[in-house]
């Protein structure tokens, strides 16, 4: 058993009596008892109204219709028919049945209107029922993340493949790592004017407007838009596909009565009971949304805009072409082509009406059939030419351009022209989230104050014959959204894809004519191969190559090669020799019926499974979420790869064997700012599954390991990234605003605008441009009487290696105390990453969590890379022969973390700012590197484990960040930060006599501290304060802390304010 005094960890409540440690789940209430009684009322009134306008109404037996109107407001009486016979309205000949007296059309719709409450309170509440069972219920057989084959429940067969992909291993490719965006966003940028055919693109957000070289004044012709007009100019095409984001929450606000209004005045008016049903069923499914909505409040919007994506760049020329998907609500050709047909082809009755409330919310939420479709296309790719590949973790927009030593102060006053961070792309979630980003000039982050938020990320180039799988994963969804969306639209400017696959990635493109399939001569053999989609028994539309004639026989033999592979790579281990020289890579993906037109895949959850289980010595994870189970109890989540962790651990333990888990995640994932504002549910949630993953709730990998009599802390470790910074608002800047009498925020505002505008053009307001250029005036006479006044506009360099003392660092008061002058923030980790025994690397899209996992979620895109190329290393003081790839880039990683390499220079770009063909740049066996060689040595993880806790210990004492182990409850978290930096609304009722009224005055307290400085008063006053601070953070090194498992673990973060329900514990899990 653990020693009670290590770490003083905590390993949840499975050592405790207690009832709320058995991993129950939460009582979820009824959702729906409200909105029906509601619904009651309404059709109540609705029956009044219809007996007090009975003309317009028709009722004979059970089979209600009324005569097709002349208008909405006019109708004809028919004359009497039969009471035998039936009216069917899809007869066009047929006159409808007669009209009832009015006594006895008041009975019989009265009686209507009861049948049709009661099944439609029976339906809703049934829908509610099995969307909880749906969301919630526990797949015993299955959990979606099996290392391959068949699923229990029959949703797909990718037994052919490795870990069940639509793609099989592919020898012969180069690839390189790209650590932080700086490097990343240059070489995407040479890439771009290198192409000749064909640039495709799929993100989850692209700005048009991002610099792709910094600083922008220098670098103008290298944002997005310009680079890709300028390639359409050449000729080529670019295809875009960008997630197409929720735009407003589904709110009341919302829901009524624009939207109901909206989806029914999309009925057919040709028949009026089939319009009152329709209104009937739409009422009772937002009624039921209105009752989520009161007691819990959806996902917020997202704040990026896949509609200024498409128009400002398809605006720009006809060659560049912009899909968006999925439409979470339809737009009106889709909804009269599909949902309306649907009415249509009812017949209308008390049944069938009663089942248009599950039929709207279903459409409403996304939820058609049996899939939840409240997800986001989530996938980082970019291909240029069909033989040069990006993909990982960035995104091409705002906020994730950055460098090694994350600067987060960017504040020049002796010149805007060495800005970095332009308009919007200066962001910090944290305090400000993205907002209005069409005006992407616009910035109300005040950069004089504020600190921006660090991006550490991953990605990576390639080219070779995995990029095929790539191109294939992009034409299939191109094609998939095409068929869906755009081909009813009948613009030429749209139109399919297809490629034709060869041996040697001679890969040849098109768009339109040629089909997917079209065959071509290999003037090697005369044989040919073709991509298209091939019913291999699977359903799962998989692109096999085929070779010779295309024949049966053939198809056979390839089917048998691959499965030889197969067998291979289970029994030869990870190091067997390819067929070509070159990287062994695998592309693995996340993708279903509504992001892929498939049945789902979830081959990256197989193969994060699969290399846990079989990795002998050490797993390194950096990703953006850590959200899964161990076991069936911990509902809502569903994903096993933390049980994959625990039975490798308690393998290694049980053996006696040293085994190590690192795992760096975002101190706060999801952007929040106060954890204790209602505005933070979705944050507080997140944590919490977090936490019950990871240390808390009965279940977790903690826990877990500490039940079979081993201490968890001496196998798994999990961390957070911070950094700090020094905002250059002393005397320069006052000496340059006094001179120009212009404020540095006004000139910085026309800065932006000025580079955002157009290349070499003017902005858009001439005075504010006079502004700009009074001020950059007098700038520059202030740099001419010092020289230096620009070098320490950041000190981030100097936790990195070779980084100067900042105690050592000069500074003179202007408006602002160098005390208030230093800022934090937490580093946000955004990789997707996991490295195995420095052997085999996944990296990609794929958060940890099911959201990514599942498969039918998320859609994502993932790359397995086994380097054979050898890297002699060790491994608990053994030697073990490493993989070239894989060590050098968890060496990198880890070095930037602890602050062992040198900060970026934008004047001096190096061998790691350049696309695929030129390697990599990696100091092997340097003092710096033999520091990090060995991830199980007693070396190291003194090192790291010292590094983390020594920064962990000085930002505390600075700066009081949360999340903080001695912050156990929210008392406490008020005491340790809330007092000095929590703002609370407070009102004080006043009665003020003015026409009779009441009113009510409102008055903001304001924090001590702004968000991320230094809290003084733990300071002496003056410059020893000064000083006091400075030695403290002195001692920080790299960016490196430990993550706060004790943080808040005697509340329940989720439920302080609002709670969770079924649907939205889905969307955050």
């Amino acid at each position: 058993m653990a020693d009670d005094q290590d770490d003083h960890l905590a390993y949840g409540d499975f050592h405790a009596d207690r009832d709320d440690a058995s991993g129950q789940e939460r009582d979820q209430g009824s959702l729906f008892g409200n909105a029906i009684r509601r619904l009651q009322r309404q059709w109540q009134q609705q029956t009044e109204l219809s007996d007090s306008h009975d003309q317009d109404l028709y009722a004979y037996g059970e089979y209600p219709d009324l005569n097709p109107p002349q208008s909405p407001q006019h109708h004809t009486v028919q004359e009497n028919r039969g009471v035998t016979e039936q009216y069917q309205p899809q007869l066009n000949d047929q006159n409808p049945p007669s009209r009832a007296s009015p006594a006895q059309g008041s009975s019989t719709m009265s009686s209507l209107f009861n049948k049709v409450r009661e099944k439609a309170h029976e339906t809703v509440y049934t829908l509610a029922s099995d969307l909880n069972e749906k969301l919630n219920k526990d797949k015993t057989t299955h959990s979606h993340t099996h290392s391959g084959g068949q699923c229990s429940d029959g949703a797909h067969d990718h037994t052919h493949h490795r870990f069940g992909s639509f793609a099989f291993p592919r020898g012969g490719n180069d690839i390189k790592w790209f650590v932080d965006g700086c490097g990343y966003f240059a070489a995407v940028a040479k890439a771009l004017e290198t192409a000749s055919e064909s640039i495709w693109i799929l993100d989850w957000w692209l700005t048009p407007e991002l610099y792709l070289r910094r600083p922008p004044a220098k670098n103008e012709q290298y944002r997005v838009d310009r680079m890709l007009l300028a390639a359409a100019e050449r000729g080529v095409k670019v295809n875009i596909i960008v997630y197409k984001e929720v735009t407003q929450a589904l709110t009341r606000k919302y829901l009524s009565p624009l939207l109901p209004d909206y989806l029914h005045s999309l009925v057919p008016w040709s028949d009026s009971m089939t319009s009152l049903l329709c209104r009937m069923g739409i009422d009772a499914a937002f009624a039921s949304l209105e009752e989520i909505e009161a007691q819990n409040i959806l996902m917020e919007p997202v704040t990026v805009s896949s509609a200024h994506t498409k128009h400002a760049l398809e605006d720009l020329h006809r060659n560049i072409c912009v899909f968006r998907h999925p439409d979470h609500l339809p737009d009106a050709k889709t909804l009269q082509a599909s949902f309306i047909s649907s009415i249509k082809n009812l017949s209308l009755n008390a049944k069938t009406a009663s089942e248009l409330p599950d039929n709207t919310l279903k459409a409403i939420y996304g939820t058609n059939e049996d899939v939840v479709l409240y997800w986001a296309h989530h996938e980082k790719l970019l291909l240029i030419d069909g033989h040069i590949a990006f993909m990982g973790g960035l995104d091409l927009c705002f906020g994730r351009w950055d460098m090694n030593q994350h600067p987060i102060a960017d504040a020049h006053p002796e010149n805007l022209e060495e800005i970095i961070f332009p308009g919007q792309d200066f962001n910090n979630a944290r305090i400000m989230d993205f907002q209005d980003v069409v005006n992407y000039q616009d910035n109300k982050l005040d950069r004089k104050t504020n600190a921006r938020m660090g991006w550490s990320d991953v990605s990576l180039s390639l080219k070779g014959p995995v990029v095929q799988d790539l191109q294939a994963h992009f034409v299939e969804r191109w094609n998939f959204i095409y068929d869906d969306k755009y081909a009813v639209r009948k613009d030429d400017r749209y139109s399919r894809l297809s490629f034709v696959e060869t041996d040697e990635n001679e890969t040849q493109q098109s768009a339109g004519g040629n089909p997917p399939g079209s065959q071509q001569q290999n003037p090697a053999d005369g044989s040919v191969q073709t991509h298209e989609t091939v019913d291999d028994g699977s359903g799962s539309g998989s692109h096999v190559p085929r070779h010779g004639d295309g024949t049966l026989r053939g198809m056979v033999r390839d089917r048998v090669a691959e499965g030889l592979r197969y067998v291979q790579d289970q029994y030869e281990g990870s190091h067997r020799s390819t067929s070509r020289d070159g990287i062994e890579c695998q592309i693995v993906r996340s993708c279903a019926k509504w992001s892929h037109g498939i049945p789902t895949e979830h081959s990256i959850a197989n193969a994060y499974i699969e290399v846990i289980k079989n990795s002998q010595h050490f797993i390194y994870i950096e990703n953006q979420f850590f959200i899964t189970a161990t076991c069936d109890a911990q509902k809502p989540i569903k994903n096993r790869i933390g049980g994959a962790i625990v039975d490798r651990i308690l393998t290694a333990a049980r053996a006696g064997e040293k085994y190590k888990v690192i795992v760096v995640i975002p101190a706060v994932p999801a952007f929040a700012g106060d954890l204790r504002n209602d505005d933070s549910l979705a944050t507080r949630a997140i944590m919490e599954f977090q936490y019950f993953s990871i240390n808390r709730g009965g279940h977790s990998i903690m826990e877990s390991i500490a039940k079979e009599g081993f201490n968890p802390a001496d196998y798994i470790r999990f961390y957070n990234l911070r950094n700090y910074d020094r905002i250059n608002s002393g005397a320069t800047m006052q000496e340059a605003e006094n001179q120009s009498g212009v404020d540095y925020e006004e000139a910085r505002k026309q800065h932006d605008n000025h580079y955002g505008a157009g290349f070499g053009g003017q902005g858009e307001d001439a005075e504010g441009e006079k502004q700009y250029q009074k001020y950059q005036e007098a700038a520059g006479h202030v740099l001419d009487q010092n020289p230096d006044a620009g070098r320490w506009d950041t000190v981030s360099e100097c936790y990195m290696l070779d980084g100067k003392d900042v105690s050592k660092i000069p500074w003179t008061n202007g408006e602002f105390a160098e005390i208030d002058a230093f800022v934090s923030e937490e580093l946000y980790v955004h990789s997707k990453l996991l490295i195995a025994d420095d052997r085999i690397v996944i990296c990609g899209s794929a958060n940890l969590n099911d959201r990514s996992q599942l498969g039918d979620h998320d859609s994502e895109i993932a790359i397995i890379v086994q380097d054979p190329t050898p890297l002699e290393s060790r491994i608990n003081g053994q030697a073990w022969r490493a993989s070239h790839f894989a060590a050098t880039l968890r060496r990198q990683i880890c070095r930037k973390h602890l602050g062992l390499l040198r900060p970026q220079d934008l004047n001096h770009p190096d061998e790691n700012w350049e696309p695929i063909g030129v390697p990599n740049r990696y100091d092997l066996h340097s003092a710096e590197d033999a520091a990090v060689v060995d991830p199980l040595s007693d070396g190291f993880l003194n090192l790291w484990n010292g590094t983390a806790k020594t920064n962990t210990d000085a930002f505390a004492r600075v700066f009081h960040p949360v999340p903080y182990d001695g912050v156990t409850t929210w008392k406490e978290y008020d005491e340790y930060y809330g007092r000095f930096f929590r703002e609370e609304e407070k009102k004080d009722e006043k009665k003020e006599k003015e026409g009779g009224d009441e009113k009510k005055e409102e008055t903001k307290a304001t924090s001590s501290y702004k968000w991320g400085h230094v809290v003084a008063e733990e300071f002496s006053a003056g410059p020893k304060g000064v000083q006091e601070v400075k030695e403290v953070l002195g001692t920080v090194r790299g960016t490196l802390v430990e993550m706060p498992l004790q943080f808040l673990i005697k509340e329940d973060i989720a439920r302080e304010g609002l709670g969770l329900n079924a649907f939205t514990e889905e969307v955050y899990t």
